[in-house]
């Protein structure tokens, strides 16, 4: 565990070497890239194996898409584009002057060092993704791993030391106290991803020493299944990413609004569709456990809830397992059929393998619920309805948006992912991320020395009507 005075002197390291060496170059930039790349797939056992030690059951296939292939596009498409990324991008400047000789552009450079803290649900995706936009930027980085996953963050912190110096990455461990010393560093920018709760205190701190923010925050993202839809097919979609890592996904979809006429259809589509991905859950190492006790006992008492205000509680349960006796904390992928708005379940982020299902007549309603609740971080309309499709898409706020599928757009390297209001603030993927973590500084040279006679018009002594020589500048 590391206390303040030493991530401030690690703080105080980075900044001198940053000051001292300057930006990276390209190659540096490139080299470090490459070596987030390698250690990943150099230690992809060990981190399915970590990770699988962690949640007490995680899918080792799963684990292998999210949190070791799953990191590698970022890093490809950086480097892909890096070069052009980094080049001065060219600006008009104001008439007359830019017929005289005058030059505008706008200079990328580095921000300095990033704190980054990452969550526990992907810790090593949530870890190393971003990087790519930080690294690309130029930075040095400073990173505080979730002590709810240790020995993930242990091996994180061991093949981070052995692939970075110090200067360049540096990684801390420990709990709450760690991490409220760490918001309290005068970082250059600071990243965070997790819950909105802890990101209030995290955004509280940082504004002590005016650090600029990027929060990842997650939400309650809606499904809006519509009349129009392939039933079977997004039973499927909606199925497969509200079981993958057990639910726990900022993005996972937080409950659904089908059309009245498909909810019979569309709730036995679901069942049948965890049924093909599971033929039994308490043993299926495919099959992913809550984290803990503590998020083990919040999702059984949110169920507790919604049943005591009415709610149909559909389990499935493909072997008819008891749960009541196991090993690790799973739950079975459950429905709640007919939430009202004072279910608990309604009322905060789920982030766990149980899912609301509501009904609507008119696409007007599910449009209404979503826009008088928190903006999401991810929204999703199922359908072949192009005008319902854009009425959607345009008459909602959301941090992104997927068409026929959960999660697509964050798979995108080049759309930027990130929330918006209570979801978060900034992006970090491809572009938008290179330059969320940049200072895109604007350059401007003035005409040259033997035109500055032009320059006397505004100057005093004034002669003759100054406001005449504004009009003819603002042509």
């Amino acid at each position: 565990m590391q206390n303040q005075s030493s991530m401030e002197e690690v703080l105080r390291l980075q900044r001198e070497h940053f000051l001292n060496e300057g930006p990276p170059s390209y190659e540096l930039r490139i080299d470090r890239l490459d070596r987030v790349k390698d250690m990943v797939i150099q230690n992809k056992e060990r981190i399915t194996e970590a990770l699988n030690a962690d949640f007490g059951a995680r899918s080792p296939n799963q684990s292998l898409i999210s949190d070791v292939y799953g990191v590698l596009p970022a890093f490809s498409h950086a480097k892909k584009h890096l070069k052009s990324w980094m080049k001065d991008e060219k600006r008009k400047s104001n008439f007359p002057f830019g017929l005289m000789g005058a030059k505008s552009y706008i200079h990328r450079e580095p921000l300095g060092v990033v704190g980054m803290i990452s969550p526990w649900n992907f810790p090593m995706y949530l870890s190393l993704a971003p990087l790519a936009g930080i690294f690309s930027a130029g930075n040095q980085v400073m990173h505080k791993p979730s002590e709810f996953t240790p020995i993930t963050s242990e091996l994180l912190k061991e093949i981070c030391d052995s692939a970075f110096d110090e200067i360049e990455f540096a990684t801390f461990l420990g709990g709450p106290d760690v991490g409220a010393a760490f918001t309290q560093l005068k970082f250059d920018h600071l990243l965070f991803t997790g819950s909105g709760n802890i990101g209030k205190h995290v955004m509280r701190a940082a504004s002590e020493n005016l650090v600029p923010l990027t929060l990842e925050l997650g939400g309650k993202s809606p499904v809006i299944v519509s009349d129009s839809s392939n039933i079977d097919i997004t039973a499927r979609r909606v199925m497969f990413n509200k079981t993958l890592n057990a639910g726990q996904i900022c993005l996972a979809p937080d409950y659904v609004y089908v059309h009245e006429t498909e909810k019979d259809n569309f709730v036995e589509a679901c069942k049948d569709q965890v049924n093909e991905f599971y033929s039994d859950l308490k043993y299926n190492p495919d099959y992913t456990s809550v984290i803990n006790q503590k998020h083990y006992d919040r999702l059984n008492g949110l169920l507790s809830d919604a049943k005591d205000h009415g709610a149909e509680i559909v389990e499935i349960n493909p072997a008819n397992e008891d749960f009541s006796q196991q090993e690790s904390h799973k739950i079975p992928p459950t429905l709640v059929l007919n939430p009202t708005d004072e279910m608990q379940i309604m009322k905060e982020e789920i982030f766990g393998p149980l899912l609301p299902i509501k009904t609507y007549k008119d696409i007007n309603e599910p449009i209404n619920y979503i826009n008088k609740n928190d903006k999401p971080l991810g929204l999703y309309y199922f359908g072949n309805n192009k005008n319902e499709e854009a009425k959607v898409v345009n008459s909602t706020t959301s941090g992104g948006v997927t068409v026929n599928d959960i999660m697509g757009h964050i798979q995108q390297n080049e759309l930027g992912f990130g929330g918006v209001g209570p979801s978060g603030m900034g992006k970090y993927d491809g572009f938008d991320g290179f330059m969320n973590f940049s200072n895109n500084k604007p350059i401007y040279k003035q005409i040259g020395f033997g035109l500055d006679k032009l320059l006397d018009a505004i100057r005093p002594p004034y002669k003759g009507s100054i406001e005449d020589v504004l009009k003819k500048l603002l042509k």
